[in-house]
Formats: C-alpha cells, sequence, structure tokens
C-alpha cells in the first residue's frame, strides 16, 4: 500500500503527530508439528538479566555446542591418539628448531611453522630473533594443535564446530604474545627507546578511553568528523519525511542528467552517508558528478517507542513510501534501485513483491555487498540459532531494541586480532592512537535495531531462509526473487566478513534475469568506498544473461579476469546503458503534490541518537 504523500508543513510535526506503524500483515509461519513456545516474563527477565553480563551471548547455545563438541571427542578414541600423535610430532618439530636457533643455523625458510597469510601479528623482523622466535612458534604450534582437536570429530553439527572453533580462536588470541609487553619484541624496542615514555600515554589513553565509554561518549578523534560539516555536505534536501525515514535528493551538478533517477536504501543498521562520507569519497557526489538524479534514504534511529516497527513497516514506510514521492518528483520515470547490505536484502523483497503485483517502477536494482539467500551468511551465523535468537529477543524485550554495543561488539569480535588486540597494543603499550578517518568515525556512529523487526529479520531470513526458499511473506501472499525481472548489478568484497561474497553470489541463481556481478577488492565497507584514484584497488566483473548456464563462484572467480582500478565508474556506465537518454534536471521537490522541501541535508535524523 502506498504511503500518504507528505505536506509541506510535516517539518512541524510532532513525534506524537507522526503516522502509526503499518498494520499490513505479516505472518511469521510456525515450523510443522511444534507448538508454540509459552511465553513467561519471568523466564525473559532473567534472560534479559543476564544477556547483560554476557553482552548478548546466550550461554546456552555456548554450552550445548561445547558439550556437542566435548562428547564426541569423548567418544572418538582414534581422534585422541591422533591428536597425541600431533602433539608428539610438533613437540619434536620444536625442540628441534629450538637446537637449531641455540646453535644460530635457523633462517626464516625453516620455520617449524608458518603464520597464516592474512596474520601479520609476528611479520616485524624482531620475532625472528631468540627468544622471540620460540614464542611465537610456540604460540602457533599450540594454536594449530587446538584446530586439529576441534574440527573433524565425527559427529559434531557444523553449526557447533564453528561455534567452538570461533570461541577457541577467541580465547586463543587473548593470550597471543604479540599482546604482553615483555613477550613483545616490537613493545619492548619502543619502550626503550621512549624511556617509558609510551607507557604512560598508554595508560591516559586507557583512562581516556574509559571515561568515554562511561560517558556514552565516541572514540577518540571521532569528533572532528560531524554530518553537514566535513562528511555528507553533498548538496541536497530533504523532500520527505515520516516516521521512519527522511528523504534526500541530491541538487544537480550537470546541465541535463539522466532520465531514470537513482534511489538508495542503505541499512538501517548504519547511517546512510558511509556513501557520502568526505567528498572525494563520496558515491552519492560521484553519481551526481556523472549526472545521475540521485534520492537516498536517511533512516530514523529507533527507541522503546519504536519496538513494535516490523519488516513491513520497514518495506512500506521506508522502500515503498520513498518511491512514492520519487515518482512524484520524477513523473513517467523509472528508478534505478540501489540497496547496500541490509537495505539491499529490503530492495529485493520489495522488488520481489513489486514483481509479483505487476509494479514496473523498477528500471534496474543494484545490490551492494546484500545477500538473499542466508545458508552460507558467514562468521555471523555463530551467533545464529535458536537459542540465540531467543536470548536476543528477551533482551530487545526489555529494552525494545538491539543495542549498539551488542551490533558493535560482534562486528569487532569477527575481526578481533584486526579491531581489538592490535588496537589495544598499539594505543595502550605502543601509546600511539591510530589517526581517525571518516570511514572509521562513521563506524562509530551507529544506530539500533527495533525489538520485533530484528527478530522477524533473524528468525525469517537467517533461522528459516524464507526469502531465498519461497516462504517469505508480504501481505498475506508469499514473494519469490525469480519474479524479478528488472536487471541486477551485484557487488560484493572479497574480505566482507559480514556479507560474504560467496554469499551475495547466490542472486545469480535465485533471480531469473540478467545479472552482472562484480568482485571487489576490499570489505564489507572499504570494498564499497572505493573511489577513484585510490591506490591498490581491483575488480573482477562478469555478466550473465537470463539463459547462460550456471557457473558456480569458485569457477568464475578463476575465470573472470582482474582489472584495475575503482569499480565505480563500471557501474555508473551500466547504469547509463540501462537509462533512457538525458534530460532536463528535476527541481527539487514536487510542492504540488505534498514533496515540498522540508530541510537541507543531511536532515534531521541524521543526527539522532
Amino acid at each position: 500500500m502506498p504511503a500518504e504523500p507528505a505536506r509541506s508543513d510535516q517539518h512541524a510535526l510532532t513525534p506524537a503527530q507522526l503516522p502509526a506503524p503499518v498494520a499490513a500483515p505479516f505472518h511469521m509461519p510456525l515450523a510443522p508439528d511444534r507448538d508454540e513456545p509459552q511465553d513467561f516474563p519471568l523466564d525473559r527477565l532473567l534472560n534479559a538479566s543476564l544477556a547483560q553480563m554476557t553482552h548478548g551471548l546466550s550461554p546456552a547455545s555456548l554450552l550445548g555446542s561445547y558439550w556437542d563438541w566435548a562428547v564426541h571427542l569423548a567418544a572418538a578414541p582414534g581422534k585422541q591418539l591422533e591428536l597425541i600423535r600431533k602433539a608428539i610430532r610438533k613437540a619434536i618439530r620444536f625442540q628441534h628448531y629450538a637446537f637449531q636457533c641455540a646453535r644460530q643455523r635457523h633462517e626464516a625458510g625453516s620455520l617449524c611453522i608458518q603464520p597464516l597469510p592474512q596474520d601479520r601479528r609476528f611479520a616485524a623482523p624482531e620475532w625472528q630473533a631468540p627468544p622471540f622466535n620460540l614464542i611465537y612458534q610456540a604460540f602457533l604450534l599450540q594454536q594449530q594443535w587446538w584446530h586439529n582437536a576441534i574440527n573433524g570429530v565425527r559427529g559434531v553439527s557444523p553449526h557447533n564446530e564453528q561455534v567452538v572453533s570461533f570461541a577457541a580462536r577467541q580465547i586463543l588470541d587473548v593470550f597471543s604474545p604479540g599482546n604482553f609487553l615483555f613477550t613483545n619484541p616490537v613493545a619492548l624496542k619502543r619502550t626503550i627507546e621512549a624511556g617509558g615514555l609510551n607507557l604512560i600515554r598508554g595508560f591516559q589513553n586507557v583512562i581516556e578511553d574509559c571515561q568515554r565509554a562511561v560517558l556514552g561518549q565516541p572514540p577518540a578523534g571521532a569528533e572532528a568528523f560531524q554530518a553537514g560539516k566535513n562528511v555528507a555536505v553533498t548538496e541536497g534536501k530533504v523532500v520527505f519525511r515520516n516516521q521512519l525515514i527522511e528523504l534526500i535528493q541530491y541538487a544537480p551538478q550537470t546541465p541535463d542528467v539522466y532520465a531514470e533517477p537513482v534511489l538508495i536504501v542503505p541499512a538501517w543498521i548504519m547511517k546512510y552517508y558511509i556513501l557520502d562520507l568526505s567528498p572525494h569519497n563520496s558515491l552519492v557526489r560521484y553519481l551526481v558528478e556523472q549526472g545521475h538524479t540521485v534520492f537516498i534514504i536517511s533512516w530514523k534511529n529507533p527507541s522503546y517507542a519504536d519496538r513494535d516497527l516490523r519488516m513491513e513497516d520497514y518495506r512500506q514506510l521506508g522502500v515503498m513510501a520513498a518511491l512514492d514521492a520519487v515518482n512524484a518528483i520524477c513523473p513517467d520515470r523509472r528508478v534505478h534501485g540501489v540497496g547496500y547490505c541490509l537495505g539491499g536484502t529490503l530492495l529485493s523483497i520489495a522488488a520481489a513483491a513489486m514483481a509479483r503485483d505487476g509494479d514496473g517502477r523498477l528500471a534496474t536494482l543494484t545490490l551492494l555487498a546484500a545477500q538473499t539467500d542466508f545458508t552460507e551468511a558467514g562468521e555471523l551465523t555463530l551467533f545464529i540459532d535458536e537459542s540465540q535468537v531467543s536470548f536476543l529477543e528477551d533482551m530487545m524485550w526489555e529494552r525494545g531494541y538491539l543495542d549498539t554495543k551488542q551490533m558493535a561488539g560482534a562486528f569487532q569480535l569477527l575481526r578481533s586480532n584486526d579491531l581489538i588486540w592490535s588496537k589495544m597494543v598499539n594505543e595502550y603499550i605502543d601509546g600511539e592512537r591510530q589517526p581517525m578517518s571518516d570511514l572509521m568515525a562513521w563506524n562509530a556512529d551507529q544506530t539500533r535495531m527495533p525489538y520485533r523487526m530484528h527478530s522477524e529479520y533473524l528468525r525469517q531470513l537467517f533461522l528459516r531462509n524464507d526469502l531465498a526458499e519461497g516462504r517469505f511473506r508480504v501481505g498475506d501472499r508469499a514473494i519469490a526473487l525469480t519474479d524479478i525481472r528488472a536487471p541486477i548489478f551485484a557487488v560484493g568484497t572479497v574480505w566482507d566478513h559480514v556479507a560474504p561474497w560467496r554469499s551475495v553470489y547466490k542472486i545469480i541463481r535465485l533471480a531469473d534475469t540478467d545479472v552482472t556481478f562484480l568482485l571487489t577488492s576490499g570489505g564489507h565497507n572499504a570494498g564499497i568506498v572505493s573511489e577513484p584514484g585510490r591506490a591498490n584497488r581491483r575488480f573482477k566483473m562478469a555478466h550473465r544473461c537470463e539463459r547462460d548456464p550456471y557457473v558456480d563462484p569458485d569457477e568464475w572467480e578463476a575465470q573472470t579476469p582482474v582489472q584495475p582500478g575503482s569499480w565505480w565508474p563500471a557501474w555508473q556506465g551500466w547504469l547509463a546503458e540501462h537509462s533512457s537518454g538525458k534530460v532536463a534536471p528535476p527541481k527539487m521537490g514536487n510542492k504540488a503534490a505534498g514533496y515540498a522541501p522540508l530541510a537541507a541535508a543531511p536532515g534531521t535524523y541524521i543526527s539522532g541518537t
């Protein structure tokens, strides 16, 4: 159901006067032959209190995974004997390596174990001098042995094996010799050279970070990046506002523009200006400078009062309301839909529902690091099972939302070496603050997730994979991605720990339309924010027609040539090919249709805390 047009005086409305959440049907079918669990408030209160101590991790889920592994290992004497043999072999190798070191005949190539390619903790030459080489080699051997002990135990479910492996890796990383002053030769060298002043600076950093955490302030240096001042500064106007979104229309910067406007749907887990950072790396500014009319959704940061917002509210009050506004401002024009991360998933849902209902307003669909099939959704799935989701629901039930700290903590654990331990060594031992960047400041500007919407999202998409399997319902009917006929441009990033590229690639199998898939260097954020001229950028891109045979991701990666540079020009060229020519730029808003400009970009919702 399209949202009602916004009135030109909407900026004067109070939150209480804004429309209530959409009450459209949104079914969550139960599993077959299963009784609905009883809901006891006392149980929820207990779990919510426990979640404060565990940072949202379910003890039952972790213990269940551990016992699955431990019981099966206890009943596997052959595996135990193999582990004993491996331990003896590693001890002999280490003893031989230590003897070589004592005779000063060891070389880099004769290490008894090499770090993994992505492990840069021991790359400095200082680590190759005794006794530090013995310390880190012993640590890596121990880490490898535990990997062998946890993986490959017959009978353990894949999910539980992954959970135990992840937990063991986190524990081992805590005790990495690089994390301690007296076992880190680089830190010792710097301490001697600085006369211990680095430790004083590090202690000061600890005190400052603790104060900021207690006061709820952003990380040190983030205050240098303010939305509307030096980030999110592309000229534009808020042309629509409801209780969930502000829609920003950007001012044209060319004498004529492509006829089809671009509507960007960012994830509501993030603030939209990751796509409009500094002028030199703003994707929005780049598109406008290339002659596109760009609109973007700025999501409201939900509070307790928004606890009952649903996925259907985000579709109707978000994507569909924004699409109605774009069509009113650019009448008789189809729209290039662009979705980033969760925004891409939501846009896919909206596109499938539109295709089912015969709504042909979308000219193309671009999915940036967005998943539509969640069976292989990366290490985030370690935090997603029935026990964990129920635990999160109880925590959100008390607060009305999922707090930013839980989400940020989960993402940090996925890359703990880079985001936790190396940061602590640099700032608390070396006493050196990493210079704050616009992307890092944006990353610290977190948002919340409404209780009901996040519960539906986790259960329907992650747990049951309803969207990919044709069970996801919009209104009172199921939708299918195979109904989408608009051409699709999908972007994955090589080092994405949130939306692994092989998972993003599955849209090729799910959609019955032409799909162009592009794989770019970088991670979930830095891979997307990849402006032209940035060093060490490269990508692969290939097109698949609707009738072409399927190519699996590994084969695709092997046979697709590498292209140097940013992927933005390639995508912009694709948009231009799927546009119908140039026209005069539209006016900012459309007062006659109820979409008068309300405020200058970046709007008011961006500052919600």
